[in-house]
């Protein structure tokens, strides 16, 4: 049965809204899929009524940026108790102390000459707020896009370079993320249940075995297995690696937009699909 247990909306850094999502997902044959929108648990609602007309089974979801100690990860969080009053006080602390730090960071650039409404920006975003998008709006006016690619000596960067070079840059202005900490995650988890599964552990080209080790001592349920940021050795490893440490295997496309290419290939589920029968555990996720 194919499933995506990681695909993104306009509610976080997707590019599609949760109705477009359930009719992508449903002509790509998925049965079962989760919205796993940054921080925020917004678009569920609308996610599960599409998704229900398309006879798409969905599972309550949120992805989120953790951390622990200096370390910071990124966790899916499925089946909780998505009404408890608790889970939407963390996810607001979270989005707040992002727009503080968004709209410090924006004022940095109109320091340095960038033509930004901050009020009226930041306004087109009710909850997450997503660089990606964020750089879509600033990179329209003509005056910001003279100084990108001035800054970056490149005719047209893409939107991973300007992400990099300038808003992930100490040395321009630096954005981070807005992270949780993991133990107010799992004291919220004993009330409102659900299964934790570190997200794409290998996106980055590292494996750390010992530190997936020490989250699952300290009640980790599962790993995600099978996603487009890793390799097929990279899967094989983290198959290994789950059996060893009795998680539950998960998969998602990390789906996001079609990309603005000529090629053919517009998204990873052009060529990748993800087999509930090869994901152990996975049905106490899924049902």
């Amino acid at each position: 049965m194919l499933i995506d247990l990681q695909v993104h909306s306009t509610y976080s850094d997707g590019y599609l809204t949760p109705g477009q999502l359930a009719d992508f997902l449903s002509a790509n044959k998925v049965k079962v899929a989760a919205l796993t929108d940054h921080n925020t648990i917004a678009g569920l609602n609308e996610f599960k009524l599409a998704c229900l007309n398309k006879k798409i089974k969905t599972v309550s979801s949120v992805e989120l940026y953790a951390k622990l100690g200096h370390k910071k990860f990124n966790l899916l969080w499925y089946n909780f108790d998505k009404r408890n009053p608790d889970l939407h006080n963390l996810l607001r602390a979270s989005q707040a102390r992002r727009r503080r730090q968004i709209k410090n960071a924006l004022a940095k650039l109109k320091q340095r000459g960038f033509k930004i409404n901050e009020n009226r920006l930041l306004n087109k975003f009710n909850r997450y707020i997503p660089l990606n998008r964020l750089i879509d709006y600033i990179y329209k006016i003509p005056a910001n896009k003279k100084i990108i690619i001035k800054k970056l000596k490149i005719t047209n960067p893409s939107q991973d370079e300007i992400l990099i070079k300038i808003f992930k840059n100490q040395a321009f202005v630096k954005i981070s993320e807005s992270y949780i900490e993991l133990k107010q995650i799992l004291k919220l988890r004993k009330k409102i249940g659900g299964q934790l599964i570190l997200n794409h552990p290998v996106k980055h080209g590292c494996l750390d075995k010992r530190f997936i080790a020490n989250i699952k001592a300290l009640g980790l349920d599962g790993m995600e297995v099978v996603s487009p940021h890793h390799s097929l050795s990279v899967i094989m490893q983290l198959q290994r690696l789950a059996k060893k440490h009795k998680l539950i295997m998960t998969g998602g496309s990390d789906f996001h937009r079609f990309e603005l290419t000529t090629a053919s290939l517009k998204s990873s589920c052009d060529y990748f699909k993800i087999d509930s029968n090869y994901l152990t555990g996975i049905k106490k996720i899924i049902g």
